[in-house]
């Protein structure tokens, strides 16, 4: 009896100690699984897994054509994972020879042998995540999917592949300051589309679950708790490639020739105020101009003798002076008070009317004539001047633009000298675009467009939001001053300061600007800021442009020689491209469909039509699409180009062909008209994205 005692007395106490220790590890799990859990679960974040931020695809910035001004380039980091759960032994042993030898004709850093040899070391040790190359391009990253046991996927060939992205501009320094960019200081971006816009561009991120691999870099897995990002907007702006790139040729070539310290050139659409160019050049420590500041928009300046046209408007509207009106200058000096104000010309100009006043850029009569009629009551000019805009900023769509400067009687710098210092482009101060929004107003027959630089948010090619033009007002002065002025402005050209950019195709209207720099305290020292301004073609103006050279340090600074010339080449370019060409294009699509009436299309449908003509034809290309072409009396079928992405070329061709042909390649079509294509916008070949509208202009 007492050995069973003994055995029952043991068995308990064996029993309630397994029982406390059993108790003890529930109450610890309990105490650590959900006493204890953020504890735990924040180590775990921090030591073995995270949530991390997944960034959004960033939106692309278009050309008004759709071409890409900015974008974001996918680069790739390529992990193996060597021990992945569908690779068998037979999928690995049959091509481990085959995907060493790629990884060194295509990654390099190793020979064949070394990457097999790495490759089944990281086998070996089990590794799940063994690094095979940071930031490769998708062009690689295609090449490397068609290796040996990479081509079976992530499951059963174990590529791993994390994506990273970085913003490109395609078309290097074109616009860059204006297309803008993103800084990492605290401030961001002050001056650019990309900045201004950063909320439409940027997206919204996800959140992704990352593990830590050996040797401190995290992957990302998949998990529940993973947020997908959402991608930023495109932006689709009013630059056009093409003149931009002739602008900054031009500009740049103008800047080396003078050894300027930077310059501005912007072009303006004058209907509806888009900027279809605009350059900002500054010459760095190497001698090399670049984009690094955006002097149109943010730079105030006194303007010089550019500032004469709303001075003379003023006068005009307020009837004080007309054109016809003659002013004394004299031998080209007037004093006032203890300033001498002079004219370019030593022995003076004698009596000019007002507008050879204007045409000959004389500040001896504009001060004249500014002085005698405001004197007594100068608010009234000033006034006239603020009821112009002049003194309000543009509020354009992106950041940074300069205040303006146009001091009112009364103060604390307004003295005796303010008027007639005033009359000629100083004691103010605005900005190139605020001069180009006034000279444009004149060219738009009184109506002041506010600039445009973008004119559409799209996302996955439908437009989500659109932004019309915006008049500022509609007339800054009586229809008669506008025509008085536009006539000064033409005076100019024919036979004025800028006679030089004269041509027999088509007439400018403009005004040129020679100003003195101030340099803070040590005053005007013989710096000079050259510019010119006006539009083209004078008697149906399509665009205006400004130009402005600062500080030209080769003996030459007059603007109708610094600046007007760069205005010259930029008008000429354009004149061509968009008079020209249209005029030419128009011919060449009249012969077309006049020659063989197969016009342009599907190749099948050509090729019967002209053999039931018994039309003499021969094929220089397979396409399925063709274009029609007259060699002698034969007729030349040529191939006409299809690329994703591009637009396909449809003039020629019948409606039902060219809806066919751009609704196949993803364009939605708008059309006026009957017959044939005339004309396409945009035109063939311009990089476009899918869902947006191609126009058409029929023939009849």
């Amino acid at each position: 009896m007492a050995v069973k005692d003994d055995i029952v007395w043991r068995s308990g106490v064996v029993y309630f100690a397994v029982l406390i220790v059993a108790v003890a590890i529930i109450a610890s799990v309990v105490f650590h699984q959900y006493i204890r859990r953020g504890k735990w679960t924040e180590m775990s974040e921090k030591y073995v897994f995270r949530t991390a931020e997944l960034p959004a695809n960033r939106g692309d910035i278009l050309a008004y054509d759709g071409r890409l001004l900015a974008s974001s380039v996918p680069y790739y980091t390529i992990y193996m994972d060597t021990r992945s759960t569908g690779m068998t032994n037979e999928t690995w042993a049959g091509g481990i020879s085959g995907l060493s030898e790629g990884l060194a004709r295509i990654i390099g850093e190793r020979s064949a042998s070394g990457w097999k040899s790495v490759l089944t070391d990281a086998r070996k040790r089990h590794d799940r995540y063994f690094l095979i190359r940071k930031k490769v391009d998708y062009e690689t990253l295609r090449r490397l999917k068609q290796l040996p046991i990479f081509r079976e996927g992530q499951f059963r060939g174990g590529m791993v592949v994390q994506v990273e992205s970085k913003r490109v501009l395609p078309n290097n320094e074109l616009a860059a300051r204006t297309i803008g960019y993103l800084s990492l200081a605290d401030e961001g971006t002050i001056v650019g589309i990309e900045g201004s816009l950063d909320k439409e561009l940027a997206g919204r991120n996800g959140i992704a679950v990352q593990q830590r691999l050996t040797g401190g870099d995290w992957i990302t897995v998949d998990d529940a708790a993973t947020i997908a990002s959402k991608d930023g907007n495109d932006i689709v702006t009013t630059i056009n490639i093409d003149l931009q790139d002739v602008a900054t040729s031009a500009l740049r070539n103008q800047l080396l020739k003078h050894n300027a310290h930077h310059g501005c050139a912007v072009v303006m659409e004058v209907e509806t105020g888009d900027i279809r160019a605009i350059v900002n050049l500054e010459q760095g420590n190497d001698g090399r101009y670049r984009e690094t500041y955006n002097y149109a928009i943010g730079e105030s300046t006194e303007p010089g003798s550019t500032f004469k046209l709303p001075v003379l408007m003023a006068a005009l509207e307020d009837g004080v002076i007309d054109t016809s009106d003659i002013v004394d200058t004299g031998t080209g000096s007037v004093r006032f008070y203890d300033k001498i104000i002079r004219d370019t010309r030593e022995e003076g100009y004698g009596k000019l009317s007002v507008k050879q006043v204007f045409e000959k850029s004389s500040n001896v009569g504009t001060s004249k004539l500014i002085y005698e009629h405001y004197k007594d009551n100068p608010k009234a000019f000033v006034n006239r001047l603020y009821a112009m805009r002049l003194n309000k900023k543009l509020d354009i769509q992106i950041k940074g633009e300069g205040t303006p400067l146009i001091r009112y009687p009364g103060d604390k710098l307004w003295s005796g000298l303010t008027l007639p210092m005033m009359s000629h482009g100083y004691e103010v101060q605005m900005t190139p675009l605020q001069i180009l929004t006034f000279y444009n107003a004149v060219a738009n027959n009184g109506k002041m467009m506010k600039p445009r630089f973008v004119t559409a948010i799209m996302r996955n090619g439908t437009v989500i939001k659109h932004f019309e033009p915006d008049v500022i007002i509609n007339s800054i002065a009586s229809r008669s001053t506008i025509r008085k002025a536009q006539k000064m402005m033409e005076g100019v050209i024919e036979h004025g300061t800028a006679t030089n950019l004269k041509n027999t195709s088509y007439r400018i209207a403009g005004k040129t600007g020679t100003a003195k720099i101030a340099r803070d305290k040590y005053g005007y020292k013989g710096e000079y800021q050259a510019s010119f301004v006006g539009y083209f073609p004078a008697e149906n103006p399509l665009y205006s442009c400004i130009v402005v050279v600062n500080a030209p340090s080769n003996g030459v600074y007059y603007g109708n020689l610094v600046a007007g010339s760069v205005f010259r080449e930029i008008s000429d370019k354009v004149y061509a491209t968009n008079f020209f060409r249209d005029f030419d294009a128009g011919s060449r699509d009249e012969r077309i469909a006049s020659a063989p009436e197969a016009g342009n299309g599907f190749r099948s449908d050509i090729n019967k039509v002209l053999s039931e003509l018994d039309v003499r034809y021969r094929r220089t290309a397979s396409n399925e699409w063709v274009a029609t072409r007259e060699s002698g009396d034969t007729i030349r079928l040529v191939g006409v180009n299809i690329q994703k992405g591009l637009v396909p070329d449809v003039r020629g061709m019948s409606l039902r062909d060219a809806i066919y042909l751009l609704e196949n390649c993803g364009y939605r079509v708008r059309y006026d008209g009957k017959g044939k294509v005339l004309r396409q916008s945009p035109e063939h070949g311009a990089r476009y994205i899918e869902g947006q509208i191609v126009s058409l202009e029929m023939n009849r």
